[in-house]
């Protein structure tokens, strides 16, 4: 365990890492070991300034395990992924959409996609988990005409602390029947091709789709393989072009069973995460489960080990082989009273159980 302190800046631990105590410490450790490797979150570029620093410091091999900072924005950049599917899969891929940095061209993008869509959405290019997602009615648009319509995309440009530069994305919001994710593992060079490790359905909440947990698919199988057929193709482009760790792609299937991709994931998420602490735990195969955030205001205050007690000998205990629930990201629990968890059972409707009644009966809210 490495402790650093990011100041105000919270998304900054690699470059707090980049001096004094905990850069010596890396150091050594690099030293001692004759080399390094990080696995971040996501391959920004202070992940390879750290990696870079601490190999001339040391005269070691410090190794990332992480797409190159250009292939990473391909991946997770909202507008150049849209390029690349039309170039390896054609059109007709993803949703309609139109992209400008001007406020005037994306009021009219906005009003070109409402005469088509019953619904439209606004979208910054690099936010996560739609945080950066504004969905509008088009009946509501078309009775605001240019004017109103350009008043709204200004108030969103200004909300989300846009900087006169960047492109946005006005985008048919499409109403569909799932929205699945499917999660990939591009390895190193000589470890292979891509490695699909599940298909997974997202839990979504309010209007503009805010991710807030998944579980294994129970997608038709036909359907399941036209996904994985389109991000499989994909997933070796990015391969090729130097992508490396963790990567997930977010679908829609919609009423016409037409499947779409909606964006790609270049990093570590709230899928991928969990799936990969279930499979450590359950080498042998991933029982029914379902990941999820859970948050209410009576939790706020609580303490990780009141949260422990309360949940008592629901918790899963290896040793016992017992126990029905993972606690993990707890970090907002005494601020905010969330925490993630995961609900394993013995088939669907047992996790469903498990999540809607033994959860928060545990926690004395229901």
């Amino acid at each position: 365990m490495l402790e650093v302190d990011p100041g105000r800046d919270r998304l900054a631990v690699a470059r707090a890492c980049m001096a004094g105590a905990p850069r010596s410490r890396l150091a050594a450790l690099a030293t001692a070991h004759g080399g390094l490797g990080i696995e971040p979150f996501m391959g920004v570029e202070v992940i390879w300034e750290l990696a870079a620093a601490l190999a001339s410091d040391t005269g070691t091999n410090v190794r990332v395990l992480a797409p190159p900072p250009p292939v990473a924005w391909i991946a997770n950049d909202k507008a150049s992924f849209e390029d690349l599917v039309t170039a390896v899969l054609g059109p007709g891929f993803l949703p309609a959409s139109r992209r400008s940095a001007c406020a005037e061209s994306l009021t009219r993008g906005l009003l070109e996609l409402a005469d088509v869509s019953p619904a439209v959405a606004l979208k910054r290019l690099r936010c996560a988990s739609a945080m950066g997602n504004e969905v509008f009615e088009s009946a509501t648009l078309r009775r605001k005409g240019s004017a109103g319509v350009l008043d709204i995309v200004r108030g969103f440009l200004e909300r989300t602390g846009w900087d006169g530069r960047e492109e946005v994305l006005a985008v048919a919001w499409e109403e569909a029947s799932s929205s699945p994710s499917t999660q990939w593992w591009l390895p190193p060079p000589g470890g292979g091709g891509p490695r699909l490790d599940g298909v997974y359905e997202q839990i979504l909440a309010g209007e503009e789709g805010i991710f807030v947990g998944s579980r294994p698919s129970t997608l038709p199988g036909e359907v399941e393989q036209a996904i994985v057929s389109q991000a499989g193709r994909v997933a070796a482009v990015l391969h090729g072009l130097g992508y490396v760790g963790r990567c997930s792609f977010d679908h829609l299937v919609l009423p016409q069973g037409r499947v779409v991709f909606t964006e790609c994931n270049g990093r570590w998420g709230g899928t991928s995460t969990p799936m990969n602490l279930v499979d450590r735990l359950y080498p042998d195969g991933r029982p029914p489960y379902q990941a999820q955030g859970f948050a209410h205001d009576d939790l706020a205050g609580t303490t990780f080990e009141k949260l422990r007690d309360l949940m008592g000998d629901s918790l899963r205990d290896r040793r016992l082989d017992a126990g029905r629930f993972l606690l993990y990201n707890v970090g907002p629990l005494e601020r905010f009273g969330k925490f993630d968890v995961v609900a394993i059972g013995s088939n669907r409707e047992h996790v469903d159980q498990l999540m809607t009644e033994e959860l928060p009966g545990r926690l004395g809210l229901l």
